[in-house]
């Protein structure tokens, strides 16, 4: 079996509620996941705009996921934090979930949920990191990487 990351909310590469996006409700979905590999022991979440004009644009991270988690409640994270999970700051500088939120007349815009299935327990990283430098992080303990993604606009 593959390590996947699915959501209740909507299908891999299908729109994104309005619920989801930040001039709707802003609550980040419901996320599930399966068959992390072996040696998993902890989990790190970004969410990114892969069609921002100038650069991806990072809209929520969270890091520090225990290992034997395997999903996230929809809306635990909009202007609070998940279960007392660590969050870094997204492009809008909050410490929160923010939903896709395209410029108006823009093209559908891609936004993908990258999930990383980590061989340590937590990440040695400052306080308050930003997304980038919680992926940038990560990367050095990466046993896999499961994505969901979905559209808006």
């Amino acid at each position: 079996m593959a390590f996947t990351l699915t959501s209740p909310a909507f299908e891999n590469g299908q729109p994104i509620p309005e619920r989801h996006a930040r001039r709707g409700a802003n609550l980040s979905p419901f996320l599930l996941w399966e068959d992390p590999p072996p040696g998993t022991r902890s989990y790190v979440l970004v969410m990114e705009d892969a069609d921002a004009p100038s650069q991806t644009f990072r809209h929520w991270a969270v890091y520090d996921i225990p290992g034997d988690r395997r999903q996230l409640a929809e809306g635990r994270s909009s202007k609070a934090r998940t279960e007392d999970l660590p969050h870094g700051f997204n492009d809008f500088g909050n410490l929160h979930y923010d939903g896709p939120d395209p410029k108006p007349g823009d093209p559908p815009h891609t936004y993908r949920f990258r999930l990383a299935a980590l061989g340590v327990d937590r990440l040695e990283i400052s306080p308050e990191p930003d997304a980038l430098d919680i992926w940038e992080a990560a990367r050095d303990s990466m046993l896999a990487e499961a994505e969901l993604t979905g559209t808006y606009g």
